[in-house]
């Protein structure tokens, strides 16, 4: 099956976030509290998510996370509930935000 170019109509929603953990007093807790955030995410919007950087940093994290629809409106809404999600989460704080759509 041959699709001619129109046929496909496919976004990438992609965002990344910078944490910064105000609790944080050892390696271990930070790993558990951003596990749990990562799961909790993933079950509730159904989203790819994974910390992406500064593991070894004991009071910031870096998270990615992605989704695929065939509307940027879809994407742009679900993006903006995660990080109000994250937001209100009480245990990190968000420092820096990086978004699009492909």
């Amino acid at each position: 099956m041959k699709l001619k170019q129109g046929d496909l109509k496919m976004f990438v929603g992609i965002c990344q976030l910078s944490l910064i953990l105000p609790e944080g007093s050892s390696l271990k807790d930070k790993r558990s509290v951003i596990r749990s955030l990562l799961e909790r995410l993933r079950r509730r919007f159904n989203i790819s998510v994974a910390e992406v950087g500064r593991q070894d940093s004991l009071r910031r994290a870096e998270i990615g996370f992605a989704a695929v629809s065939n509307e940027t409106t879809y994407l742009e809404r679900l993006m903006h509930k995660v990080v109000s999600h994250i937001e209100l989460d009480g245990c990190v704080e968000i420092e820096n935000i990086n978004k699009e759509i492909l």
